[in-house]
């Protein structure tokens, strides 16, 4: 075995209830003495309230999904202006990849209040979205300096946005299990990241006030972004990076639809990764595994049904072609990539695409 992996440096509070506290004593090891929160419009009173014992000089609430760059843009002027010394993020990945935005440019450091499962806490990776094609990147500048992981701050998310942004969380443990840089420490986040949502979905299905199925959940999205970091970005996020900054489908749903036409296209191709999967779900395959879970809650099926047109199942093609990861595990072609998108265009059955 020889490897190389890297730990990024960041603090992870975790615990129900404590997000206040946790991010004023954040804020006050850092020395902050000049706070920009950034959330969405709908967010911008619970931001309030976690951010009561802070510092605040302005609260910036313009966060959207895929980030637009002029979006970015009014933030950093809005963090210059009020001569910032700290983000606070608080809401899903559109504030946190808000927040990513000006510390990209600024290095102004961020703390990121999770309040959904999307992961890009945890991660070194921005994105930016201009016209129709969105850009990542990775850059340390970005990786927020501490989360603060509050199970009672996602009992506001509906069931059905839980399940997808579950599945997005899901989608970076499978996708890290061959992604360019993956490696056994990322396999092993992944691997219980896996079995933590496969536990936890579930249970946020049968009881949405909970708080247990809900911190098993977040505790994954976590470990799932660790993993994603590392290993990089696969198959599976490079395509719904095009359908996101292209066609402007929401993140957590287009994920949660793409990702089993990946797992069935990518298995058979990579033995040992397909094992550990399905040991992860305790099944007898990783599409099975996929399958059992994604019945038990309901999950999204189909992208005609959040935005994605037949007609852009061609225009899509060389697109995502272009965006095909090195030593993705089974070469792939454009007719690969139509039969895939086709097939999670209408919702049909994974294996009959792979």
């Amino acid at each position: 075995m020889r490897f190389e992996h890297e730990t990024l440096p960041q603090r992870v509070y975790f615990g129900s209830g404590g997000a206040a506290d946790a991010v004023g004593a954040e804020a006050a090891r850092l020395g902050a003495a000049r706070v920009m929160v950034i959330a969405s419009a709908s967010g911008a009173g619970p931001a309030e309230k976690i951010t009561a014992r802070v510092p605040v000089v302005v609260r910036h609430d313009e966060a959207v999904t895929h980030v637009p760059v002029a979006a970015a843009e009014r933030a950093r002027a809005a963090a210059t202006a009020h001569a910032v010394d700290l983000l606070v993020s608080v809401g899903g990945g559109a504030a946190t990849g808000l927040a990513k935005a000006v510390a990209l440019t600024t290095g102004i450091p961020i703390v990121a209040v999770p309040t959904t499962y999307a992961g890009s806490e945890a991660t070194s990776v921005w994105g930016l979205t201009e016209g129709a094609r969105k850009t990542t990147g990775s850059d340390p500048r970005v990786l927020p300096r501490a989360i603060v992981y509050d199970a009672s701050l996602t009992l506001s998310l509906p069931v059905p946005m839980s399940v997808a942004s579950g599945l997005n969380a899901l989608a970076h443990c499978v996708d890290s299990f061959w992604a360019p840089r993956t490696d056994p420490v990322d396999r092993a986040l992944a691997g219980e990241g896996i079995r933590a949502l496969a536990a936890g979905l579930p249970a946020v299905v049968a009881d949405p006030g909970g708080l247990d199925g809900r911190e098993q959940v977040l505790y994954a999205a976590y470990l799932s972004a660790l993993a994603f970091s590392s290993a990089g970005s696969g198959l599976h996020h490079r395509i719904c990076h095009v359908l996101g900054g292209r066609y402007g489908l929401p993140h957590a749903q287009a994920h949660a639809v793409v990702l089993p036409y990946v797992l069935a296209f990518n298995a058979p191709a990579a033995p040992e990764a397909e094992r550990g999967i399905a040991g992860a779900f305790g099944a007898a395959s990783a599409v099975e595994g996929l399958r059992r879970l994604r019945s038990a809650v309901d999950a999204p099926v189909a992208l005609r049904d959040h935005g994605f047109r037949e007609a852009d199942v061609e225009d899509a093609v060389p697109a995502v072609l272009e965006a095909v990861p090195a030593g993705n595990p089974r070469p792939v072609t454009a007719e690969d990539v139509r039969r895939m998108l086709r097939a999670a265009w209408q919702g049909a059955d994974p294996l009959t695409a792979a």
